[in-house]
């Protein structure tokens, strides 16, 4: 094993505990338990409300202008594009988005308008200074796009990544390292799992598939929410066995999803182009999977030794999200939502769950039905929608099937669409009937041994 100086130890150790302790330590609160990243940003939410919608103006702005002002300017560099380059040189479809993203924003923010745009369950969810989704990732991208790198930069992902790749290349499809992103995402939150796995795939350490199957299999929302979830159907009850559900439907989904469409056509190389290389997971002669990984881990940690890169990385993230993604979460997030507030397509699309609903045995099944598509507009309306329900157990499944879903587009759809991780709209649709699909008989067999 190569030598390092007891300082690189050092190097690996502090940074990747600080890591550990923001993104994966659960800390009880008085909302409920919250990884302290969470905390921080829900603490600086609270302090900025007055100023953040118009913050969030003035980068939507940039975001959109830049993009539409990159399209009259030719590109210098190609080969090495700058941090403006990636930024605003996106293309027509994207432009679109961050105008749109724009104008929603200030339709609400400054009462103009349709009232669909600006109604409080559409633009005004998202835009609530108070807790609405885009400015809390205005927050929420401060702190964890900043300190990130504490993550992913130091060794950790190497470390554990060589450890777990036994598990989760054959149970998952994925690396090693996606380990620490699947833990990170199902004990923090899912808009963290997402930002985690892109910037790890933009790094060339996942292949366009394994990011679509980390960023749609992983992204789980977080403990808090479950708790609001069941709440709000009144089972709080049955928390436990309620959890224990959500993970099962987890891990099942977890191990089918990457081995049918879409995710089993993704291409398997990386951002570059180039082909998977498994040669980097394979052990090398004389090394154990604690060594080989401690080496590596030692041999990134010191490569970052410099402040420097650490500032520079943390505040690229954070302009990044803020321009790049921010902008496309109020686009898609608002239009989801009009659909659901003001048209009955939701209802039309959940007709055809009515009939396997009524064969699991669930009571009030035409009245669950349109709870199993209306989350794709957001994660919260099936529970909502389904807390008027009477039966117990059809409650429970709706609750159930509502956090495996994953794909909404209010929070991690319209993120990943933002991201430059290789999925599509019509992508996101397919996953989220299939985990809908797969998922749904999982809750309700264990809701009739519950009730």
């Amino acid at each position: 094993m190569k030598k390092y100086a007891t300082s690189t130890y050092f190097y690996f150790i502090i940074p990747s505990l600080i890591g550990v302790f923001l993104f994966m330590t659960p800390i009880l609160t008085e909302e409920g338990w919250k990884v302290p990243i969470a905390i921080l940003a829900n603490q600086f939410a609270s302090i900025v409300a007055s100023i953040i919608s118009y913050f969030t103006i003035i980068m939507f702005a940039i975001s959109a202008l830049g993009a539409l002002i990159a399209k009259v300017i030719p590109r210098k560099n190609t080969k090495e594009p700058s941090i403006l380059d990636t930024l605003f040189y996106v293309n027509w479809f994207w432009t679109i988005a961050r105008c749109l993203g724009l104008v929603f924003a200030s339709m609400v923010v400054f009462t103009f308008g349709p009232a669909a745009i600006n109604n409080e369950n559409t633009g005004g969810l998202l835009m609530d200074p108070n807790g609405g989704l885009v400015t809390f990732l205005f927050t929420i991208f401060l702190f964890a796009g900043f300190l990130l790198p504490f993550l992913t930069n130091f060794g950790l992902l190497e470390f554990f990544g060589t450890m777990m790749v036994r598990i989760m290349r054959p149970l998952f499809k994925s690396p090693g390292r996606s380990s620490i992103d699947a833990l990170t995402s199902w004990v923090g939150d899912g808009t963290i799992g997402v930002l985690m796995t892109s910037k790890q795939y933009e790094m060339g350490n996942y292949t366009k598939k394994e990011a679509a199957i980390i960023a749609t299999s992983f992204s789980v929302v977080s403990i808090t929410f479950c708790i609001v979830v069941l709440e709000t159907v009144n089972l709080a009850r049955y928390f436990i066995p309620y959890y224990l559900t959500v993970v099962l439907c987890g891990i099942v989904l977890a191990i089918i999803m990457p081995r049918i469409y879409p995710l089993a056509k993704k291409e398997d190389t990386y951002i570059d182009g180039t082909p998977v290389d498994y040669s980097r997971e394979e052990l090398p002669k004389g090394y154990n999977a604690v060594s080989h990984g401690l080496e590596n881990a030692l041999a990134v940690a010191h490569e970052n030794r410099d402040p420097r890169q650490f500032l520079k990385d943390g505040s690229r993230n954070v302009v990044d999200l803020w321009i790049g993604v921010a902008p496309i979460v109020m686009a898609f997030g608002t239009i989801a939502l009009m659909l659901a507030e003001f048209t009955n397509i939701f209802s039309i699309l959940g007709k055809p769950f009515e009939p396997i609903l009524t064969v699991l045995g669930l009571p009030e099944a035409a009245e669950a039905a349109q709870t199993m598509v209306v989350g794709f507009a957001d994660m919260f309306l099936p529970s909502i929608l389904g807390a008027g329900i009477e039966s117990e157990v059809t409650r429970f499944v709706i609750a159930v099937v509502s956090v495996s879903q994953l794909i909404y587009m209010s929070e991690v759809g319209g993120l990943i669409l933002g991201t430059k991780i290789p999925l599509k709209f019509f992508d996101l649709v397919i996953l989220f009937i299939l985990r809908t699909l797969i998922s749904l008989p999982i809750a309700a067999m264990v809701g009739h041994l519950i009730f």
